[in-house]
């Protein structure tokens, strides 16, 4: 997992594609300028640069030229060829190292020596990137780092003529998923000199006719038997107009029936569309505003902080924007008993990270809660789960036509609906373990739906109607294009509202938000400007790859963009063949026995509940009790041992052995959280 971070992280700076990159001839390295400088809180003698604060998001560029733009409150300390770019808790740096001539190897070992002359990292894997704006090659760089580092160390070369920019990322994780935004920001735009976006401004859009239909459709068919992923769902909306529903391949392996218009997927998080579309209702019937305090809807609504929990309105529930951390970990571990006042409670113990307003942090426990107290302010008798269902239900699902919709999993997967799937630890196509997915079920306002793109399809066309479907109107304009105005960035060119992002990189805005849960992933995505708009939903975890390669392909088609998604898909799958082959032979399978016979029969944390160890015969089992899977133990550079669960759907979640006061332990992290299992 910390792998894909750190490579998505890296591969961040190198934008949107143009061509297949050229290999020029390797002359001899040279730093530009061969002036070392170490990182910023290293930077000895009177000579060393002053570290400038940022007072706001600001271009900058290094020696050769590249452009690139500091975050708001970020330092940036410029010496020669090398420009250091760190995060205000000072724990996290990114340099900036022009390099003169040689390949992506050599200038990358120039550059770490000029950022840090003391770097001697593992190299894990590398992999060649796509070039793109006007970069002529790339290659990004993943490096080893034991889990209780709690770091991201990763590179990506990029050369523009006998250049090279490398960009040395050396951060904290916490730091990493705290401002991912800034790191958006930092690295989602940085160019050669002379280099540039592609834009379609100011272009006219092709209709969607039978033609580009098909250049749509064939790719996504063709992207997913290269990705691995047994089906697709697939709708397009042209100015009202559904021009294409269906699917491609099979709802579950090795039988015969085929997705369709109607086989219902879970489309996680595009449910907080859903739920920020309830809200909208609120306000244009006028039972709350935007700016309605939550406390005065529910007053029971509290966070783990006072300031935090007063400052909240309703807005604010589903804007990703009031400092609360991700903290997953809590409703996927310890759901059996959960329910919807259960998980709002929760929130009441979450510290922010962060100060209000001031950067994009998601959380699904605060999206959850909006469409509970929704729900609540339509039926406050009713629980609040009850409450939410059925003023979905009357609010939404009903006038919007939406008839196949359902939370109800069993209901769902009774009924025509498409199974879960994975790459296992050995690149094959695996059943995913689902039972993670009813974690959901107390937070369903946050990702819980099931869906088909049929039905889906009617709510693009009321959001490209402004309010309007099938000739009525459903809600007035301003409350529901409300959600789409700016909270918070998530990248230089993208921003998010409530519940819905906007990207405008390309110079046109693009709305669309994702969805993930074990096995399933989504989109949906619409061109207000040009009355465009698709579903996409997808049974495997490779979804991710696609749904990003067709939005490029959405664009492509309409705008004759340059052909770039293809390009995107072909890079991934070997990206993923090649971090597999890295790590697979770290990864011990079963567990070393000797590593494993340490274990203690049972643990327990209060937050994540208790972990009994098993020994199915020569597999080694860690059941949660929700869900279990099997387990490899991998030694880490530090010495110390992982014991990493390795069940398709939800591997790579490392576990590191020790002890404290006497007793052993087993410790568990997300990136700004630690969780430590202790022997009972």
């Amino acid at each position: 997992m910390k792998r894909i971070v750190a490579i998505t992280i890296a591969a961040a700076a190198c934008g949107s594609s143009t061509k297949k990159p050229e290999t020029p001839p390797a002359p001899p390295t040279e730093v530009i300028k061969d002036t070392p400088a170490p990182p910023v809180d290293h930077m000895p003698g009177p000579s060393a640069p002053v570290a400038e604060t940022m007072t706001d998001d600001t271009p900058r560029t290094t020696s050769a030229g590249t452009s690139f733009i500091a975050p708001k409150e970020w330092k940036v300390a410029a010496h020669e060829n090398v420009v250091i770019v760190s995060t205000p808790e000072d724990d996290s740096h990114v340099a900036f190292v022009d390099v003169k001539g040689g390949d992506a190897d050599a200038a990358v070992k120039a550059a770490w020596a000029a950022y840090d002359p003391s770097f001697k990292r593992t190299l894990q894997v590398s992999v060649d990137q796509p070039a793109r704006d006007g970069w002529e090659q790339a290659k990004g760089y993943q490096y080893e780092v034991s889990p209780n580092e709690k770091k991201i160390v990763a590179a990506l070369a990029l050369r523009a003529g006998d250049t090279w920019t490398v960009v040395a990322i050396d951060v904290n994780e916490g730091t990493a998923e705290k401002r991912g935004g800034a790191f958006g920001v930092l690295l989602g735009k940085v160019l050669p000199k002379g280099g540039a976006r592609e834009s379609f401004a100011g272009k006219e859009a092709h209709a969607l006719d039978a033609e580009h239909v098909k250049m749509l459709t064939d790719f996504v068919d063709k992207a997913r038997q290269d990705l691995q992923i047994p089906g697709v769902g697939l709708a397009l909306i042209d100015h009202d107009k559904v021009v294409f529903e269906g699917g491609f391949g099979v709802r579950e392996v090795g039988k015969k029936a085929k997705v369709d218009k109607d086989t219902k997927f879970i489309i996680a998080s595009n449910t907080k569309a859903l739920t920020t579309l309830l809200l909208a209702k609120l306000v244009d019937q006028k039972k709350a505003t935007w700016e309605t305090p939550v406390t005065e809807l529910y007053p029971d609504f509290k966070l783990g902080n006072e300031e935090t929990t007063k400052s909240v309105e309703l807005e604010h529930l589903v804007c990703a924007c009031t400092g609360l951390p991700r903290q997953d970990l809590e409703w996927i571990f310890e759901y059996k008993n959960a329910t919807p006042l259960a998980e709002l409670a929760l929130l009441a113990t979450i510290q922010p990270t962060s100060k209000f307003g001031e950067m994009f942090q998601y959380s699904n426990g605060l999206a959850a809660a909006a469409g509970f107290i929704a729900g609540h302010v339509l039926y406050p008798k009713k629980e609040l789960g009850a409450a939410y269902d059925e003023a979905m239900r009357t609010q939404v699902f009903g006038p919007l036509g939406m008839k196949d919709v359902t939370f109800d999993f069993k209901k769902a997967l009774a009924s025509n609906h498409a199974g879960a799937y994975g790459i296992d630890i050995d690149g094959k196509l695996d059943a995913d373990v689902f039972d993670v997915n009813y974690a959901v079920v107390p937070l369903r306002p946050a990702g819980g739906l099931w869906a088909s793109v049929h039905d889906m399809a009617r709510y693009v066309r009321m959001e490209l109607g402004k309010g309007m479907l099938d000739g009525k109107r459903y809600i007035g304009e301003e409350a529901l294009l409300e959600r789409r105005k700016p909270h918070v960035k998530v990248s230089e060119d993208t921003t998010y509202g409530m519940g819905l992002m906007v990207e405008t990189g390309n110079g046109v805005p693009v709305v669309h938000h994702g969805g993930d849960l074990v096995g399933y992933h989504s989109d949906m995505i619409w061109l207000p400007d040009q009355q465009i708009g698709a579903v996409i939903l997808t049974n495997s975890e490779n979804g991710p790859t696609l749904r990003a390669a067709f939005r490029r392909r959405l664009l492509e088609v309409v705008f004759d963009g340059k052909p770039e998604a293809v390009e995107n898909v072909a890079t991934a799958v070997k990206d993923q063949q090649t971090a597999i082959a890295a790590e697979r032979p770290h990864l011990i399978v079963p567990a070393d026995e000797a590593e494993a016979g340490k274990l203690a029969a049972h643990y327990e944390n209060a937050a994540l509940g208790a972990l009994d160890v098993k020994h199915d015969g020569k597999k080694l089992v860690f059941d949660f009790g929700e869900w279990k899977s099997e387990i490899a133990s991998r030694k880490n550079e530090d010495g110390t041992i992982s014991f990493i669960t390795i069940t398709t759907g939800i591997g790579g979640i490392p576990f590191v052995a020790g002890e404290a006061n006497g007793a052993k332990i087993l410790t568990l992290r997300d990136a700004q959280h630690e969780y430590v299992f202790t022997a009972k």
